[in-house]
């Protein structure tokens, strides 16, 4: 068995089977012993771990019931993996690889165990016991401190200028202020002559201690300064000191009749700033007066109001002040009068879903088209994301190298973090990825660490769960962030299609369509409307209307002829159906994209979990003659 602990729980059998506890507390118990392993662990330790807040006998018998559903989880390995005693468990080691176990025992001049660590442990465990917190809490400090010594070692022992840039690289990831890795990273860059990549560098540095509240060592710029480095610029943006934030003046609702005034919408613009400010990226002011056109923010969005009998029409109107109020994006709401509270609920939901795209492709496309200047993360996030909604090759991959560069500038940065992951989502999934093994990792780690930069950021979150569901094969995790994401943000269109897909893939396939469609109905001219019709089109597949899936694979493909995963279900429903001739088109556009596809890769890669769902999408793609391996 392999057990993963850095990040969240990972556990594989040696065939690659799943075989991961469904209760937290047994994976607690599980990690508990992957830690101890050999040696035993004593029943009431882990009774005082786990349930330290129940009786004796209430704590023991919650043991059991834990190590039956171990047994249950593990067969048939169990007996050799797992030894019960009356009075303690244990892992057998010599069966067990522990990622946590191969870090802490590894030796400097192996590599490999230090870039095992990673920052955080056992994330999903957290809060399961004050008791367990505890003990979490001091392992986490241990293998910091271990990853940090290893690192300090590694560094002090590099033999030339690569090595000290990959060793100091390394260790500012396991500690992010540590002094003596900056000054050796930005030494290596002197040596080098890279004078821009030495500048750079501390610049990351002043912001990593700002995020601290620590300034750098008053003598480092003057050593720079020695090396004839160019000193910033006065005029130009600074990181450290801009907005990374649209700034959105939300005025209050007017009533264009008489009608109107009687009976108007008092709470429409305090809904929408609330249902605005849930998308991190947008700060939200109240404004007056639409007509002064002395706006302090970087859009406007108004709405007016008309009313005939017991029917509303509001109209909403986005603004782009830098481009003297030209409208960028308008919609027009047609409601009955009846819940009034519900109305302007549901208006803000449908207001902020929609202009959340457009605000992001405009500020992208405006940074793209602005005087040259010195970018800063933000700037770099934003001007990345059009090309990922595009999905054109080039362009792609250099939105790839933008977002690299804001999370080089700013470590800190969530948004690009997060943007990163998603970047890399597609990578995989377009089959562009060098070493898909390798950017499915990293998709992981980036949605994590973003989630770790800012807990409240729900599309951060939905990332992680979609890295969950669809890379890392594990839909219940999936579920889970996906609800706390919604939680945060029930405006955020992602997130309702990423919980859709991973109920498919668990096989709740009325359940999918239900929250898809929601996506769908947040936001209908969505730029990844592409991606909402592949998503539906795949449970509707697997309940067999056929006829319903291929019109969704045949709208996905006009509105995005370049996104692969469309053809694969679009191919196994025309098997289906015996549209020889279409089915033809399709895999030849499919080959052309993907030209490895098979149907052994297509199972291979395929996160659904029930065997009769991956049986139906074989024979499919089997019937439109893709070739089995």
């Amino acid at each position: 068995m392999r057990l993963k602990l850095f990040g969240q729980m990972q556990a594989e059998d040696a065939s690659g089977r799943n075989v991961l506890p469904r209760s937290r507390k047994t994976r607690a118990v599980l990690a508990i012993l992957a830690m101890a392993a050999p040696r035993p662990v004593l029943r009431s330790q882990l009774t005082g771990l786990l349930w330290s807040r129940r009786g004796k006998e209430q704590a023991h018998a919650s043991l059991r019931q834990a190590v039956h559903e171990l047994h249950r989880t593990l067969q048939p390995q169990a007996a050799t993996l797992l030894q019960v005693d009356r009075n303690y468990l244990a892992l057998v080691a010599g069966h067990v690889w522990v990622d946590v176990r191969a870090f802490s025992g590894a030796q400097i001049s192996r590599m490999e165990g230090p870039d095992l660590f990673q920052p955080s442990l056992l994330d999903d465990l957290y809060g399961i016991d004050p008791a367990f917190d505890r003990w979490l809490a001091e392992e986490r400090d241990r293998t910091v401190q271990r990853a940090r010594t290893l690192g300090e070692v590694t560094l002090a022992t590099a033999s030339d200028t690569p090595s000290r840039i990959a060793s100091a690289e390394r260790l500012l990831s396991i500690d992010p202020i540590h002094e003596k890795a900056w000054r050796a990273l930005i030494g290596a860059h002197v040596d080098l002559r890279d004078h821009a990549a030495a500048r750079l560098t501390f610049d990351r540095y002043t912001i990593a201690l700002s995020h601290a509240g620590l300034i750098p060592p008053t003598d480092l710029e003057a050593t720079i300064g020695e090396q004839h480095l160019p000193p910033l610029s006065a005029d130009r943006p600074k990181r450290s000191t801009q907005v990374n934030r649209v700034r959105l003046i939300v005025v209050p609702t007017r009533a264009l009749d008489c009608e109107a005034v009687a009976s108007p919408l008092p709470g429409l613009a305090d809904e929408i700033m609330a249902a605005v400010s849930r998308f991190r990226w947008i700060s939200c002011v109240a404004g007056a007066d639409q007509t002064s056109r002395n706006w302090a923010g970087d859009f406007l969005l108004d709405s007016t109001l008309q009313r005939s009998g017991r029917h509303i029409r509001i109209i909403t109107r986005l603004m782009d002040a830098e481009d003297s109020g030209a409208v960028i994006w308008a919609n027009t709401f047609d409601r009955a009068v009846d819940d009034t509270l519900a109305i302007q609920r549901e208006l803000a939901a449908l207001t902020a879903a929609q202009i959340d795209p457009e605000l992001l492709l405009r500020q992208g496309d405006r940074i793209a088209a602005a005087e040259p200047h010195e970018p800063t993360a933000f700037d770099l996030t934003l001007r990345a994301i059009p090309a990922i909604y595009r999905l054109e090759a080039a362009s792609f991959h250099t939105a790839g190298e933008s977002l690299a560069a804001a999370t080089a500038l700013d470590p800190g940065n969530a948004a690009a973090h997060a943007w990163w992951a998603y970047w890399h989502l597609f990578l995989v999934g377009q089959a562009w990825a060098k070493d898909p093994k390798a950017a499915t990792r990293r998709a992981g780690e980036l949605a994590e660490r973003a989630v770790t930069l800012d807990p409240g950021d729900a599309r951060a979150i939905a990332l992680v769960g979609h890295v969950r569901g669809f890379l890392h094969r594990q839909p219940a995790e999936a579920l889970a962030l996906h609800e706390k994401a919604l939680s945060l943000n029930p405006s955020l269109p992602l997130a309702w299609c990423f919980s859709g897909l991973t109920h498919s893939y668990l096989g709740n396939h009325d359940k999918a369509i239900e929250q898809i469609s929601r996506a769908q109905i947040l936001s209908p001219h969505d730029p990844h409307s592409f991606f909402f019709d592949m998503a539906l089109m795949m449970p509707y597949y697997l309940r067999h209307d056929f006829e319903q899936a291929v019109a969704l694979g045949r709208r996905a493909v006009e509105l995005n002829p370049g996104f692969s995963s469309t053809y694969k279900g679009y191919l196994a429903t025309l098997g289906h159906l015996g549209h020889k001739q279409e089915a033809t088109r399709v895999l030849t556009r499919l080959l052309t994209l993907e030209p490895d596809f098979c149907i052994s890769d297509a199972m291979e890669r395929s996160p659904m979990t029930r065997p009769v769902d991956l049986a139906l999408y074989a024979e499919g793609l089997r019937r439109a003659g893709l070739r089995e391996s």
